[in-house]
């Protein structure tokens, strides 16, 4: 499933992203003279080594508690930690901007408390990587310029704030095991897809489950669909295939969607023997 979403150009987004940028490349000097790569601070901190690489590039905003962290292990003796007033306003500044039929969902999804994902097509747009987000843009028809992509996959990643944030939603996904298999990007960008997928899944607020393929039928064969719970409302719904895209609200079709999910959870591998899976498909088991 692919969520559309691009970065607004106005003074505020500049000005943001160019101090994004500087405070990525004092993480990666201080990282580097730290002697570790970024796998090896991503473990230490607890992230994945595909969010310490969008932060040294300034694709992703470090959250106050990463620069509390990093400030320490790193020996920056107050540098980073200098920096959170100064990010927590430029986030403020920033701007995303959404396409109008995107709008709504983007802006229901930054204030969820649970999301529920079923993914058949790709790995949802919130648990994607750089890598495999700039993919899925890059081979979009009619083909979309350079300067395009790059708003869209710095707006996707800035999104995945949410998945950082205290307190984080409750996030789980439902993918079929097509997806874990299929080689969107190439080996590389597979291999890191999948690394971050073993990272989320040890998260304590984030679910993974894969519905293996040796699954004959199941309750959703009509396709990828998304359940959101916004702060303070009732759950809806949000369907996309191809272009055509709609944020269903009605109570009784949100119940049939819910109970199609809870069935296909059901069936899918528990979270413990899907992070098995993963890590068999990176050669880890």
């Amino acid at each position: 499933m692919v969520l559309d979403d691009t970065i607004g150009d106005d003074d505020g987004s500049a000005e943001a992203a160019d101090l994004f940028r500087v405070v990525g490349r004092q993480i990666r000097l201080l990282r580097e003279r730290a002697g570790l790569t970024q796998r090896e601070l991503g473990e230490r901190l607890g992230y994945s080594e595909d969010l310490i690489r969008s932060l040294e590039r300034g694709r992703r905003t470090a959250q106050p508690e990463f620069l509390d962290a990093a400030d320490e292990l790193l020996g920056a003796d107050g540098l980073l930690r200098a920096a959170k007033d100064d990010m927590a306003r430029a986030r403020a500044r920033a701007r995303v901007k959404h396409p109008a039929w995107f709008r709504d969902y983007a802006r229901l999804e930054a204030d969820a408390v649970e999301i529920n994902f079923f993914s058949t097509l790709t790995f949802p747009g919130l648990l994607q990587t750089e890598g495999y987000a700039r993919t899925t843009f890059m081979s979009r028809q009619p083909l979309l310029d350079e300067t395009t992509i790059e708003q869209r996959v710095s707006a996707r990643l800035a999104r995945q704030e949410t998945l950082t944030r205290w307190p984080s939603p409750m996030v789980s996904a439902v993918i079929d095991e097509s997806v874990l298999r299929r080689s969107v990007g190439g080996h590389e960008v597979r291999i890191g897809q999948l690394k971050h997928m073993q990272y989320l899944a040890r998260l304590r607020s984030t679910t993974i489950q894969v519905l293996p393929m040796a699954c004959e039928d199941h309750s959703a064969l009509e396709g990828p669909f998304i359940l959101l719970t916004p702060r303070g409302r009732q759950q809806l719904a949000y369907l996309e295939v191809q272009s055509t895209n709609r944020l269903v609200t009605d109570a009784e079709e949100v119940r049939i969607l819910a109970a199609r999910y809870g069935s296909i959870r059901g069936q899918a591998l528990s979270p413990h023997e899907s992070l098995a899976l993963i890590e068999e498909l990176l050669g880890e088991r």
